[in-house]
Formats: structure tokens, sequence, C-alpha cells
């Protein structure tokens, strides 16, 4: 609330936990483009609550949108849509998501898609989130505890391996790029929010460190590597180039 745009923004809360009867349109002042970010529970990526209580309720939210006239709209997806794959991610590839999380996405993705075919004149960009790191982190992410150890004066920082190759975006960069994919009505579709360079996980962190001017020691192989992802893989950031250059 300290940031200077605050008085500039209308709040408008909703629980989309909430069965309504409501016009979520008129309840929401008939926007012109919606921007969807909600989505809970994270990051407990195998937890069904993602499938079993998010989806649903994502879905009667946005479908109410939809039905009562929005034209543009705009959703967050993720990479783990993408599933155990390894390389270079396209949109172009077919999904198979592994996590409960990914699943409930792709299942989202896959319903709007079949909603509006045929039916409605709506704009959809289907936004896949990678990596990204910055303020407001959750606490159990790399990044956050990192940094909390640094703050704390910690010689040493435990982590897994730190081979896995990955695709990190700052989040300002993130939130920018879904700002001018939103925006525009040129591109639709799956659009991947990545770099598109890949760099393994010690490396990025060793990166971070040099620029924060920053050391600790780091306990590598500490813990084990998560058994929901890849060892390898990074976007393809061709798609999200034609829009931003």
């Amino acid at each position: 609330r300290n940031c200077s745009w605050y008085k500039l923004v209308d709040y408008i809360p909703f629980d989309l936990y909430t069965q309504t009867t409501l016009n979520l349109m008129e309840y929401f002042n008939f926007p012109d483009l919606v921007i969807h970010l909600a989505w809970s529970n994270l990051p407990n990526y195998n937890d069904e609550i993602h499938t079993n209580m998010n989806l649903p309720n994502q879905i009667l939210f946005l479908d109410n949108l939809i039905h009562n006239g929005l034209k543009n709209l705009a959703v967050t997806g993720t990479c783990f849509e993408y599933g155990f794959v390894e390389g270079k991610l396209t949109e172009e590839l077919e999904s198979f998501p592994t996590t409960q999380y990914g699943i409930a996405k792709d299942k989202l993705r896959v319903h709007l898609e079949q909603y509006i075919k045929g039916k409605h004149s709506l704009s959809l960009k289907w936004i896949r989130l990678f990596y990204m790191y910055g303020m407001g982190q959750n606490k159990k992410s790399l990044f956050y505890q990192l940094n909390q150890a640094l703050e704390s004066g910690d010689p040493i920082f435990k982590m897994s391996g730190g081979e896995q190759i990955r695709d990190f975006l700052p989040v300002e960069k993130v939130a920018e790029n879904i700002v001018k994919i939103s925006l525009q009505n040129k591109v639709n579709g799956i659009i991947n929010n990545c770099s598109g360079s890949p760099i393994k996980v010690k490396d990025f962190i060793l990166n971070y460190l040099q620029s924060k001017q920053k050391n600790i020691e780091l306990n590598l192989g500490f813990y084990p590597y998560p058994e929901y992802e890849p060892m390898s893989f990074w976007g393809c950031n061709k798609k999200l180039n034609s829009i931003i250059s």
C-alpha cells in the first residue's frame, strides 16, 4: 500500500471458492481485459487440491466471465504442463504433465480452448511461466532461502547438487512480459514466458552471488533432486520475442 500507484487501482474482492450466480463481468465493471494469475497452495505441486478444488473453481470463475461477454483473457500456466521432457521446450510440444499442479493447469487450458471454440470470439493467451526469482517469493523457494542465509550471515548454504539446467527470469521481467503479451491480440494460444537461456542452477547461484558481491559456501548435494522435474529443460522464447521485440 506504500506504492505510488496504489490509489489509482480499484480493488474488488472475490472468493474463488464460492459458488455464485452473479454476472462477474458486471461485478468487475466490465473489464476489457482479464489477466488471471490466481492459484493457491503452491509450491505443493503434488497436492490433489490442485485437481480436486482449484481446477473446478477456476473453471466456474472463467466460464462465467466468458459467458457474460469477456473478449480478452490472459491466463498464467506453467512449464510443468510439459511434463518429464528434457531439452528446449517449444509451445508446439504435446503436454504430458506429471504433477497435480501441472495436470490441473493443463486441463484448465484444454477446457478454455474447447469452451471458446466456435462459441465465443475470445482472444486467449496462455502464458507458461518458468523459473522466476525476486521480491515476494515463497519462503520455500531456493532464492528466498539463499537470501535469508545471506542476511543471517550463515557460512554455508545447503542445496541440491546444482547440476540441473533451468530457465530463470527476474520477476520484474516476468511481469513486464505478461503485460506485453496480454495487451496484444496478434499472437494467441500458448506462449512461453522464459529467458530461452539454459543455465545450471549452481552457476546461476554463483552469478547471483557475484552480482550481489556476496560470499557463502555452497553445500552441494545436501538435498536430493526433486523427483517431479527432469534434470535439464528450458523454454523456447521465439514466440515471446515476436511480441516484445
